[in-house]
């Protein structure tokens, strides 16, 4: 046995570290039984599971050696160190136990985030802390918290009672005699175990050493395997790496004159880089005996298009949106350009897709003034109705500062109680709603955003629901191949559809459903199982996120239609403009999907994969095109294929020129916009 092993505290170190290394790697196993897909809903091979693993349990024992780096400068200050002083050891045993719980607590929250987003924890969670009581209240009425705290201390009561018998048969031992060669030969090894530890990896060049990187576990293409990989508090701070610059201006203006074309600016100017259009009311305008429609939006919280039953759902859980598709403007390829509900509600607002990367726009307070276009709906009355608060995600802010005459019904202003986080059922705000809405004054037209929240943790089937049931008789097998994690999930689609149901029956007897509009998108998709009834295209280009439901269902004003172009969340505002037949400004990146599209085939944009390293890209109803962020990997996939994430650009070449230079354009031309879509910007 090598002599330098006696050092009680090369023996302390290594115990250290080893039983951070072995509690990190409990919790990866704990992740990959528990909370990862990977052998449930995603297959992979042995081999594939071994190596991330593998990559995985190098990225442990980094954090466990970053960890014990503070104990391996107090073990050996010079005369002064944790083998002599027994303070030392006492400060030592303080950062131990702030170190394992802080560790176990950031745990928690990702195996939460995951369980939300699907995604390990990253810079972007952020925004939680933001919105810290709401996100404290769905906690609480989502996850076993209680238990969950019992566990944690429990742990680190564990690990901490391991600690002190470490401390017993190491440091607290008298020494032993230790010649000078074989002191400095553990200082030379444990030097070198720490770099090689750290670095992950033996370098193939002694120079320049490449360590093992997060994007070393994105090698299978597969996002569930890849989290497998992670180390997520390794993972969160790198993500803070991506920090963006607000736009690249010489970016913008190379591409301003696909932009301005795509657009069809009114006076294009390179060097102003304007985007504004001056429309006049369209000739494809609706009204009911000379009267305006009325317009009401309704955002469906959550829903994917693979949940509803016109998309081929196997549990048909949606029988009144299935009904208002097929009797009025339903367009099966509608995309959110990025998903999450804070993003849509901002995109849906400003027209602007939000491509921020960090952060969501909404919480960018340099930033918030926007030109909207419901400002453009003159002599109508403006409302927004949320059934919680406003003030999530800054919304209230973004809202009430660029919509002046917008009148706000938001929780406390209701006579229905909470049901949860959320605030009242959804049912209680269609009631609510239409209590507003009947008593507006026939001869002014209204304008109403209807926010709902039901179809999302924890969610809640209040105890008054009208005459809705729950339905509990299908198999956990069944739920899944129709892509629900639960039967919870599943009941939650199913009343949101109901209460959409009995909205479009108060409407008609209160009187306003025959002159008004009513738009109905939703703002993501939750999380999905596995969705055989969707093309192969859904799931593979990581669309299932993106693609929602989107109808315009006017059964007196409007006959009914398919819209099989692809079509974006920003084109919805101009769409409406010209049905209402007014004439209005245009700032956004968004159309009107009755005028033609410059580019022919008409494409939009989508934002994919990790917010802070996207995969931005352009997509028709036939192709889609994916550019890795930062990078010239530019990928064409045929929707319509078998084998769709096969790349086919070689196959289209003009079309993938014209489909990255559409994409490229957007996605700078919107971040030029953020800081540049106010009064005062276009007055320069």
């Amino acid at each position: 046995m090598l002599t330098w092993l006696q050092s009680r505290r090369v023996r302390y170190l290594a115990g250290v570290c080893a039983m951070f290394w072995l509690l990190m790697v409990a919790l990866r196993v704990i992740f990959l039984m528990g909370f990862s897909e990977v052998g449930d809903t995603v297959q992979t091979s042995v081999s594939d599971l071994a190596k991330v693993l593998y990559i995985g349990i190098k990225f442990d024992l980094r954090l466990a050696l970053l960890l014990t780096l503070p104990l391996i400068v107090l073990a050996y200050i010079p005369w002064i160190n944790l083998s002599k002083v027994p303070l030392l050891r006492q400060l030592a045993l303080g950062y131990l136990l702030l170190a394992v719980s802080g560790l176990l607590v950031f745990y928690v929250f990702d195996f939460g985030h995951y369980a939300y987003l699907g995604v390990r924890i990253n810079s972007t969670a952020i925004r939680f802390l933001e919105d810290f009581a709401i996100s404290k209240n769905m906690v609480w009425e989502s996850y076993p918290v209680i238990w969950i705290t019992l566990a944690v201390i429990t742990t680190i009561a564990l690990f901490m009672l391991c600690y002190s018998m470490l401390v017993q048969r190491t440091l607290a031992q008298p020494p032993k005699p230790i010649p000078l060669p074989a002191r400095i030969g553990a200082g030379v090894v444990l030097f070198f175990a720490v770099v090689l530890g750290l670095l992950g990896r033996w370098p193939g060049n002694i120079e320049n050493p490449v360590p093992l990187r997060w994007s070393d576990a994105f090698f299978s293409g597969s996002t569930a395997i890849s989290s497998v990989g992670l180390n997520p508090v390794l993972y969160f701070f790198v993500s803070f790496e991506y920090a963006e610059k607000p736009y690249e201006i010489e970016q913008v203006k190379q591409y301003y004159a696909t932009i301005s074309r795509y657009l069809e600016v009114d006076e294009p100017d390179a060097n102003r880089l304007r985007t504004m259009r001056q429309r006049s009311p369209s000739s494809h305008s609706v009204s009911n005996n000379g009267r305006k429609p009325n317009v009401v939006f309704v955002m469906l919280e959550s829903l994917g298009a693979s949940r509803l039953g016109i998309f081929n759902n196997p549990l048909q859980p949606s029988p009144h949106l299935d009904e208002i598709a097929r009797n009025g403007w339903f367009m099966p390829n509608f995309y959110v350009p990025v998903s999450g509900t804070a993003r849509t509600v901002f995109a849906s607002l400003t027209g602007l897709p939000d491509v921020t990367r960090v952060n969501t726009a909404s919480r960018n307070t340099l930033i918030t003034d926007q030109l909207m276009m419901v400002n453009e709906f003159k002599g109508y009355n403006k409302h927004y109705i949320i059934g919680g608060n406003l003030g999530w995600a800054n919304m209230s802010a973004v809202i009430k500062h660029n919509i002046p005459d917008i009148k706000i019904f938001e929780e406390g202003a209701f006579s229905s109680p909470n049901v949860d986080v959320w605030g009242i059922s959804d049912l209680d705000l269609f009631k609510e709603s239409d209590k507003v809405l009947r008593q507006l004054p026939d001869d002014e037209p209204f304008f109403a955003i209807i926010q709902t929240a039901g179809n999302h943790r924890p969610f809640t089937v209040p105890e008054n629901n009208d005459s809705f049931e729950v339905d509990n008789s299908h198999s956990a097998e069944a739920l899944s191949k129709a892509g629900f994690r639960s039967a919870a999930q599943y009941n939650a689609v199913r009343l949101l559809d109901y209460n959409i149901g009995r909205f479009m029956e108060m409407a008609r007897e209160s009187g306003y459903f025959d002159n008004t509009i009513f738009v109905f998108y939703g703002d993501h998709n939750n999380r999905i199982t596995e969705t055989p009834h969707m093309k192969p295209f859904y799931e593979a280009l990581d669309l299932d996120g993106l693609h929602v439901p989107h109808m315009i269902y006017a059964p007196k004003l409007l006959q009914p239609r398919v819209i099989e172009d692809a079509v974006s969340l920003v084109d919805v505002f101009p769409t409406i403009a010209g049905l209402v037949g007014i004439p209005y400004r245009n700032n956004t990146m968004g159309r009107d999907i009755n005028d033609p599209a410059p580019e022919g085939d008409r494409a939009v944009y989508t934002q994919t994969s990790h917010k802070t390293a996207p995969v931005i890209g352009a997509i028709t109803k036939d192709y889609m095109l994916r550019i890795e962020y930062n990078s010239d990997d530019i990928k064409l996939h045929d929707l319509n294929s078998n084998t769709p994430a096969v790349d086919v650009s070689d196959q289209f070449p003009e079309k993938t020129e014209q489909l990255t230079k559409i994409a490229k354009g957007i996605y700078e031309t919107t971040r030029y916009l953020l800081h540049h879509n106010n009064e005062r910007s276009l007055a320069k």
